[in-house]
């Protein structure tokens, strides 16, 4: 007993001086089963055989992105611009049901009543948003059932706040309160001495990315002509705001509708509203893409969310079938989001994501920075790139987005921000699988990269990654 007392309380000295996030796995891609290539990529359940064939990733191994990988506690949390709103309330889930959902529902048509999660187990609100994660809670992947949760609970003096199985993490997420006010650092060093736990983080804050704001000049700066693009039934997952599914220009757009955070009221609309519209708008504000199918998760309130929310969301997302998933919005690496990330592309799904409008020097924005995730700069008319742009090794591809006309809740705006130039790529991607349902997410990216016009220094480079998008060339690009 006093051995292992002093283990543990070294373990907690340890923690209270640095914590360092888990590394992320390096990404790669395979044709074999949805199953085989999440195991593979986790490194459990496949025979090395199977695994042999995974080839490499042309976004770079581990080391481009883990060079300027930020690391606990220098989190970054991306803000917008403008004035600071108040901070908003952490979003309460609901008590779990009798009988999970089923998956791959398309859930009602747009009008009809929105979908919020019903498999998790609600104990107790936690305190408001404040800093770069949660101060009260941590996000612990647990190996065991109900039992075991509470017996984890009890041992370490937590609270379990919320639990639900994930699909893409591939295990049961619980949500941790801690009520004596220990810092997060030492209570994960504390869970990381039980075998029951598989991941510990804490519960990151995420930022949308949008910046200060007639013609959409994007059709002709990515080489897409308007008359004929179309993303007709391709599925597209978009984990953003609320949206006002009224705007003329979502008439037909939204598939079905999830709410990640259904206990907190919606006040803010227009950041999601043109998000969707961009990639699928019709009529007068036309996005890239119409005729897409958009499934839209509301996970965000006040330009902030947790991992956890966001989490549920992508979960949402992958159980609709979706080709595509974007991602406008930038926090700090988080080895959840890393996971459900890798296995979500495993699936074969295209994840795009905002690279960040913090500035040259801010350090890397997830999801973007992951391995598989397409990050997006932002460009405008002459091909310049957006002052507030992040800049590094990680940035993927550019695409138009400084003062674009989208639709917004309040009807039209002016937008800028690397969120609105992952749209603007979202919608690009949904025109080539519409022309080509059966192409991979491999192809997809490689054909990005190879034909982009090039921009700033020869060759990829950190501002502008491999250069401006060109949709037609990359639709005549061959495997």
């Amino acid at each position: 007993m006093a051995a292992e007392a002093a283990l543990r309380f070294a373990a907690i000295l340890a923690a209270a001086m640095t914590i360092a996030a888990l590394p992320a796995s390096a990404q790669s891609n395979t044709a074999a089963t949805d199953q085989t290539r999440i195991d593979c990529r986790n490194g459990a359940n496949a025979t090395a055989a199977a695994c042999a064939k995974e080839g490499g990733d042309i976004k770079g191994g581990s080391g481009a992105a883990e060079a300027g990988a930020v690391f606990l506690p220098a989190l970054i949390v991306d803000l917008f611009p403008n004035p600071v709103a108040p901070p908003a309330p952490v979003p309460t889930p609901r008590p779990e049901p009798s009988t999970p959902p089923g998956n791959n529902q398309a859930g009602p048509p747009a009008g009809g009543a929105i979908i919020s999660p019903t498999d998790l187990i609600a104990v107790q609100p936690p305190r408001a948003v404040t800093g770069e994660f949660v101060p009260d809670e941590v996000l612990v992947t647990i190996d065991g059932d109900a039992g075991a949760v509470q017996q984890i609970a009890a041992s370490f003096g937590l609270e379990v706040r919320s639990q639900r199985q994930s699909r893409l993490l591939g295990t049961t997420l619980v949500r941790f309160g801690i009520p004596d006010g220990r810092p997060v650092g030492v209570v994960l060093a504390q869970l990381a001495a039980d075998g029951r736990t598989q991941r510990r983080e804490p519960n990151h804050i995420y930022s949308l990315q949008q910046a200060a704001g007639i013609i959409n000049y994007a059709f002709d700066r990515i080489a897409l002509d308007a008359k004929q693009a179309s993303g007709e039934n391709v599925r597209v997952a978009v984990i953003d705001t609320g949206i006002d599914d009224t705007n003329p220009a979502l008439t037909g757009v939204i598939a079905a509708q999830f709410d990640a955070m259904p206990d907190v009221p919606v006040e803010k609309r227009d950041h999601g509203t043109s998000v969707d519209g961009l990639i699928a708008g019709v009529g007068a504000l036309e996005g890239m893409a119409p005729g897409a199918r958009i499934y839209h998760a509301r996970a965000f309130e006040g330009g902030k969310s947790t991992m956890d929310v966001i989490l549920s969301a992508l979960d949402w997302a992958a159980e609709q079938n979706v080709s595509i998933i974007n991602m406008s919005f930038v926090g700090p690496k988080n080895d959840l989001l890393g996971t459900a990330c890798r296995n979500a592309r495993a699936l074969g799904m295209v994840l795009v994501a905002a690279a960040g409008n913090n500035g040259p020097k801010a350090p890397y924005g997830y999801p973007a920075a992951f391995d598989g995730v397409i990050a997006v700069t932002a460009t405008d008319a002459k091909d310049g790139l957006m002052p507030q742009a992040n800049r590094g090794a990680y940035v993927f591809i550019s695409a138009p987005g400084v003062e674009m006309v989208a639709p917004s809740g309040a009807g039209s705006d002016v937008v800028t921000g690397t969120s609105f130039a992952a749209a603007i790529v979202s919608g690009a991607i949904a025109n080539l699988l519409h022309a080509a349902p059966d192409r991979s997410a491999d192809d997809i990216e490689k054909a990005l990269a190879a034909t982009a016009k090039d921009l700033g220094p020869k060759g990829r480079d950190n501002d502008f990654g491999y250069g401006l998008l060109d949709i037609k060339a990359a639709e005549a690009a061959k495997e």
